[in-house]
């Protein structure tokens, strides 16, 4: 899905939860893998991986100057002899430490997964889930966006704006009274110009 699409698809949500839910989680995404330098390992189960929101991720990375978004596809079926970007594997998981963000998308309970989730977690690692919420991986998640049968949207339209609201830069926050030594500092430089038409 391209950026007019997802506009469009925008346009047509605006005024249902999906927009803010969308946005909100996204923006836990960007400031977890921003703040802790990176370290995004994305991870679906063995009958359902997020190819295509890997793809996505890694396209939004570019286009924001954010490669911090770039995730490491964990696959179950990862073959030593896979091309190095598609040869990671589960035991990653369980190797995730503090700072990392583990972001699991399932459309239902990852039973498989769930002991590497709880050890990735415990390490110290930030842990996302994406789809199925109700069981254990809902518990263990930091933060999670529900997409339940049967809602409005499936699971990979929900992927289309969670990647693209992650690579929305921020917009600035506004400046408010500020800091005492900032209006300070202001005071003296307003006091210390030469008054007008001295020059």
């Amino acid at each position: 899905m391209d950026a007019v699409r997802v506009a469009l698809l925008r346009e047509v949500l605006a005024g249902t939860e999906w927009l803010g839910a969308t946005r909100r989680f996204a923006g836990v995404l960007r400031g977890s893998v921003v703040t802790h330098g990176g370290g995004l390992l994305l991870v679906g189960t063995p009958e359902y991986e997020p190819w295509h929101l890997a793809a996505h991720l890694v396209d939004e990375a570019a286009w924001s100057g954010t490669p911090e978004l770039a995730p490491t596809l964990v696959r179950h079926g990862a073959r030593p002899s896979d091309p190095a970007h598609l040869a990671v594997g589960p035991g990653r998981i369980a190797a995730a430490r503090r700072g990392e963000t583990l972001l699991v998308v399932a459309p239902g309970e990852p039973a498989p997964l769930l002991e590497r989730v709880h050890d990735a977690r415990r390490a110290g690692a930030t842990v996302l889930a994406l789809g199925s919420t109700d069981g254990d991986l809902g518990a263990m998640a930091h933060e999670t966006l529900a997409v339940p049968d049967g809602a409005e949207l499936d699971l990979d339209t929900v992927q289309h704006l969670v990647s693209a609201a992650a690579g929305e830069n921020p917009l600035p926050v506004p400046r408010g009274r500020g800091r005492f030594r900032d209006r300070l500092s202001r005071i003296a430089d307003h006091l210390t110009s030469p008054p007008p038409g001295v020059w």
